[in-house]
C-alpha cells in the first residue's frame, strides 16, 4: 500500500485513536459522534467502513467542507449527520453514541466551567458501556515552564490552553462514572507540550 493510499483510507486520524481500531475495541456497529470534528479528519476510517458517523464542530466552514465531503465521496452517509454547534450544548438524545471522540477540542475550553459543560453533555450522549476518547493539553511534566493566564495556562510552545491535570482526570472518572479502558498516556514534547490520551468507558450503573 502505497502512502497516498494509506492516507486515503485513514484520513490524518489521531494515532491513539487508531491504536483502539487496531486494538479492535471499535467494531462496525457502534455509532461515531466526534465531538468538535473539524473537517472530519479523524472520521476518514469511519466513513470508509460503513459506520454510523456523525460529527459537530462551531466553525460553519469546517462542518460544510465535512458535509461536501460526505456527500461526494460517502452518499449513504447523510449531510445532515454533520452539524454546526457546541459541544457544550448538542441537540442529541440522552445515551445515542456508542463513541464519542473529542481530540484536541476540551483544551480550548476557556475556563473550568466550560470544560466540564462539554464533559457533562459528552457524557449524556453517550451510552452506558461505551467509550469516551479524550486527547488534549495536560500539565504533566510542565508544572515549572507554564504561567496562568486566567483558568488556562501560556505554554513554552506559544500557545494558551486549557490544561488538564491529574486531580481534573481523577474527578472525571469519580464524578462521571467512567472506567480506564487502558492506562493514561502523556507525551512530554522537548518540554514545551504535553498531550494526554484518555480512553475510558462509560460503566453500566449509574451514579
Amino acid at each position: 500500500m502505497t502512502i497516498q493510499q494509506l492516507n486515503k483510507e485513514l484520513g490524518n486520524i489521531d494515532l491513539y485513536l487508531l491504536d483502539q481500531i487496531l486494538k479492535a475495541n471499535i467494531p462496525p456497529t457502534v455509532r461515531v459522534l466526534d465531538a468538535g470534528c473539524g473537517e472530519g479528519r479523524n472520521l476518514i476510517y469511519f466513513l470508509n467502513n460503513g459506520y454510523n458517523v456523525h460529527g459537530i464542530d462551531q466553525n460553519p466552514d469546517a462542518i460544510r467542507m465535512l458535509q461536501f465531503i460526505a456527500g461526494s465521496n460517502y452518499p449513504d452517509q447523510p449531510k445532515g449527520n454533520f452539524i454546526e454547534g457546541q459541544i457544550h450544548d448538542m441537540p442529541y438524545p440522552d445515551q445515542c453514541f456508542d463513541l464519542v471522540i473529542s481530540s484536541a477540542v476540551l483544551h480550548f475550553s476557556p475556563d473550568t466551567a466550560t470544560f466540564w459543560a462539554g464533559v457533562k453533555e459528552m457524557t449524556r450522549v453517550l451510552r452506558p458501556g461505551g467509550m469516551l476518547f479524550i486527547r488534549m493539553t495536560a500539565i504533566m511534566g510542565l508544572e515549572d515552564v507554564i504561567s496562568p493566564q486566567g483558568e488556562q495556562h501560556a505554554l513554552p510552545d506559544g500557545s494558551v490552553r486549557f490544561l488538564i491535570t491529574e486531580s481534573i482526570i481523577e474527578q472525571l472518572q469519580n464524578d462521571y462514572n467512567y472506567s480506564p479502558i487502558e492506562a493514561t498516556k502523556s507525551v512530554l514534547v522537548d518540554r514545551k507540550r504535553c498531550m494526554t490520551t484518555l480512553v475510558l468507558r462509560k460503566n453500566q450503573i449509574e451514579l
